[in-house]
């Protein structure tokens, strides 16, 4: 069983939702299915039907989650330093072509989020940059052509 490594705030994300899933959308979804029961023919009954998609989706979620929680590695990043990216760090970059400075975080898959600037550990760019140090250069191989990216700042935060 592979462990998934992971922030602290992201394996509390996973338990919340796993939370919300079971005590919330679970007794929801229950009560659906026993409304549509009760208007007659199950058969022909698209509400049973909905409600039983929806549980099983639930169901495969609250699984899904459980197993990413019993396999996580937490790893605590304000205890992490140094100037050499790793897992957790918070990397400034600067786009060597357009000047433009991007922030990322490099976490877990389970918790990554593009639109939040936290980049998947198992990311071209993440990969790329990892073990590299504050000015150093870096090129990666993106689905829209190769990029070219200096490191301007490593953070812990």
């Amino acid at each position: 069983m592979e462990k998934i490594p992971m922030t602290a705030a992201g394996y509390a994300a996973l338990e919340n939702e796993l939370k919300h899933c079971q005590q919330v959308e679970r007794p929801r979804i229950i009560q659906q299915i026993t409304d549509a029961r009760t208007h007659g023919d199950l058969s022909e009954n698209a509400e049973y039907h909905a409600a039983k998609e929806a549980q099983s989706l639930n169901e495969g979620r609250i699984a899904e989650l459980e197993d990413k929680l019993a396999r996580a590695d937490v790893i605590d990043v304000s205890k992490l330093s140094g100037d050499t990216i790793t897992f957790g760090a918070t990397v400034t970059l600067i786009d060597e072509d357009t000047e433009q400075k991007k922030v990322w975080q490099i976490v877990g898959e389970p918790e990554a989020d593009a639109k939040a600037g936290k980049i998947s550990i198992t990311s071209p760019l993440a990969r790329a940059l990892i073990g590299k140090a504050k000015g150093a250069s870096v090129e990666v191989n993106t689905p829209g052509g190769a990029k070219a990216y200096e490191v301007k700042k490593v953070e812990w935060r």
